[in-house]
């Protein structure tokens, strides 16, 4: 189980497997899991200027929102400690209609690698690589689709079932609710995987879900105010704990929570240490994270030793890619019950959907 103390050590140790199997594969193509890195020869450009230039486009909400970008932000920013990477971050405009041009600008800046953050770059990504063929591409969330294009995808199903039963377990009236940010496929991975979850603990649980805008409809990630709606309806209506995967509209969620003096889960990253507005650190009992920081920074660094792209790499429970963080202290007490949920999801004993 992920937890606070997931910092150097962890990352390391992926870091290290994945290393090693991209030294024991070749070619490309297909999916792969994180300790199966793609493998192949790097962009004559860059090898032959030596220098590592890493542009990064923010998915809507951009840095600063304190969860997705965030995240993807400090591997970028690892990458430029670390790996001495000259780095470059680009955020789109609010309803992300020009992801595809903030592509080019990098492209054309010189950067390579460029990495696209969030599943709605997949199409932009895939016209880019199309006409910048020499640059290498990565998207999170998406799989690849292109020769030169690298998919960083996560099991978040299989966090938000270890978010499930720690919600299940703590809400004695076995009454939680759910906020997604858009309803398309990605958010409801999060959504399967942490009913069934609750259900795993308390089969007759009540699950309130709602989701703040329909599929296409991105701005449901950078709206608090509709984020705090949703969860005061919940609060009031008997919810003790909400989850939400909702981006920066989290914030509103972690609000109502704290006027309704209950519990609230956060996503992404340990959100309980990134949300600085006083009062609300507190009603984070814990938060799904996902390694994008992890998945991004790996993504540089075997493209610094040659790789390139043409496939998936997946995050998951086996390798830490997913999980939860234990600062508060508020599920110490369920260490015993989480780690056994998550050895039969990673020996395949609890298969757990990615959907509704």
């Amino acid at each position: 189980m992920l937890s606070k103390r997931f910092g150097k050590t962890a990352i390391g140790t992926l870091a290290g497997a994945m290393l090693m199997a991209a030294a024991a594969c070749g070619g490309s193509g297909g999916g792969t899991t994180a300790s199966t890195a793609p493998t192949g020869a790097a962009s004559e450009g860059a090898a032959k200027e030596g220098a590592l230039k890493v542009g990064l486009a923010f998915d809507v909400g951009g840095r600063g929102d304190k969860s997705f970008n965030d995240a993807a932000y400090a591997g970028l920013e690892k990458a430029k400690t670390d790996l001495g990477a000259d780095i470059k971050e680009l955020s789109p405009a609010g309803d992300g209609s020009n992801r595809g041009e903030l592509l080019r600008q990098l492209a054309d800046a010189g950067y390579n690698p460029i990495i696209g953050v969030g599943f709605a770059y997949g199409e932009d990504i895939k016209k880019a690589a199309t006409e910048y063929p020499e640059i290498q591409f990565a998207v999170v969330d998406s799989a690849s689709n292109a020769p030169n294009v690298t998919g960083l995808l996560f099991a978040e199903e299989q966090g938000s079932y270890l978010a499930g039963v720690a919600a299940a377990t703590k809400a004695k009236s076995g009454h939680v609710g759910f906020v997604g940010g858009v309803e398309n496929d990605l958010i409801k991975k999060f959504e399967a995987g942490f009913v069934a979850g609750v259900k795993s603990v308390k089969k007759d649980a009540k699950i309130d879900i709602k989701y703040l805008t329909p599929d296409g409809d991105f701005s449901g990630f950078k709206a608090p105010d509709k984020g705090k709606v949703a969860a005061e309806k919940m609060y009031q209506d008997g919810a003790e704990i909400v989850y939400h995967a909702a981006g920066d509209s989290g914030l509103g969620v972690f609000q109502a929570a704290a006027a309704a003096k209950k519990k609230a889960i956060g996503v992404d990253s340990d959100q309980r240490q990134t949300v600085k507005e006083a009062g609300l650190q507190s009603v984070i009992m814990t938060s799904m994270i996902k390694r994008v920081d992890v998945g991004v920074f790996e993504f540089v660094k075997a493209f610094q030793g040659g790789a390139k792209g043409g496939s998936n790499v997946t995050y998951d429970l086996k390798v830490d890619g997913v999980g939860l963080a234990t600062t508060g202290g508020e599920i110490d007490d369920l260490k015993a019950d989480l780690d056994a949920a998550r050895e039969k999801i990673v020996s395949g004993e609890i298969q757990v959907p990615s959907k509704p």
